[in-house]
């Protein structure tokens, strides 16, 4: 058997596993290294946080130890609301944030989570695409940094009985966890019920809701099969996780850190979104193996959701302002 030296290091990588997330002292960092903590809500094992290690391990490769990106996951470094504020503030030099939590401070935050225009992940990245300077923008004036975003697996249609259009909706009661949910239900003539992601389990168990919009992920890991054999996917919308930096730590950086940090960034974006739809692939035929019928809403039912799609646009641009036109009139210019 070939001799291993149980170095400080290796104890502590062996003391916390292997893949694991374990953040290694700064101490034990390259001389004269810099490093930076990543904050994050997320557990070890969701895709997103697996994809943020695979960024740090390769910047740290790539800067031969010069830049570590030490991963701190599941609110153990700032709870998830808090993150957004303490990068800003310097007190971490990066994080990840749902997108719909920023649009408090940066109202253009909230265009992936408009209901109903996407048709894909192609529509998705997109509007990523016309999103994103907009973003950066707004962040710069913030003394931050866009790093990269990678979609959610979409948000599809659950019921406990089959939804052959828009009138069968009527008088469901339809799970609601925010106002855009909750509006949703009632434009659909459904009956909002709010339940908080805590009590999903529960509610599902109870049969407290006879539908519900959430991606296939989460009707797999709420086991939605006890109640609800009925998934319909109707890409309602494409949520997003954003990685920021703080914009001080960013020019800090020497040239060849900032340039393998970026290089490192780009290729977690492209490598997340692959994560993302492979995760939906596999959550669709775990739901399948459950007994859960997976199928396309009708014509005229998916035409009714892309009307609602459009009153939605509008109700946003509005509440926004004349900014929001310079995502949505080139998003949807460019279908």
């Amino acid at each position: 058997m070939e001799h291993l030296a149980l170095t400080r290091r290796s104890f502590h990588m062996l003391a916390c596993g292997a893949g694991s997330l374990c953040a290694l002292p700064p101490a034990w960092a390259a001389p004269g290294a810099v490093v930076w903590r990543l904050a994050t809500g997320y557990p070890a094992e969701n895709f997103h946080t697996v994809n943020l290690v695979a960024m740090a391990r390769e910047v740290e490769q790539a800067t031969q130890g010069q830049l570590r990106v030490e991963v701190h996951p599941k609110n153990t470094l700032f709870a998830m609301n808090a993150i957004r504020a303490a990068v800003q503030d310097g007190k971490a030099e990066a994080g990840e944030a749902i997108m719909s939590s920023l649009v408090a401070e940066v109202p253009l935050a909230g265009a992936d989570s408009v209901p109903f225009i996407t048709h894909g992940y192609a529509d998705a990245m997109r509007l990523w695409r016309i999103q994103r300077p907009l973003i950066e923008r707004e962040f710069t004036q913030r003394g931050l940094r866009v790093l990269y975003a990678v979609a959610w697996p979409p948000q599809g249609l659950y019921a406990n009985r089959p939804l052959a259009g828009m009138g069968d909706v009527r008088g469901l009661r339809m799970r609601a966890y925010n106002a855009t949910t909750a509006r949703i239900a009632t434009l659909m003539g459904a009956v909002p019920v709010d339940v908080p992601a805590a009590e999903l389990d529960k509610a599902l168990a109870d049969g407290r809701i006879d539908c519900m919009l959430t991606s296939a992920v989460t009707g797999v890991e709420s086991r939605v099969w006890q109640s609800m054999r009925f998934f319909y996917d109707i890409d309602a919308w494409f949520p997003k996780n954003l990685v920021f930096a703080n914009g001080k730590a960013w020019d800090a950086l020497a040239a060849p850190s900032r340039d393998a940090l970026q290089t490192a960034c780009a290729a977690a974006e492209r490598r997340g979104w692959a994560d993302s739809a492979a995760a939906a692939a596999r959550s669709m035929d775990e739901l399948r193996r459950n007994g859960v019928k997976t199928e396309p809403v009708s014509y005229l039912f998916n035409r009714d959701l892309r009307r609602l799609g459009e009153h939605f646009s509008l109700d946003w641009v509005r509440q926004v302002g004349v900014g929001a036109n310079d995502i949505f009139i080139p998003y949807f210019d460019g279908r």
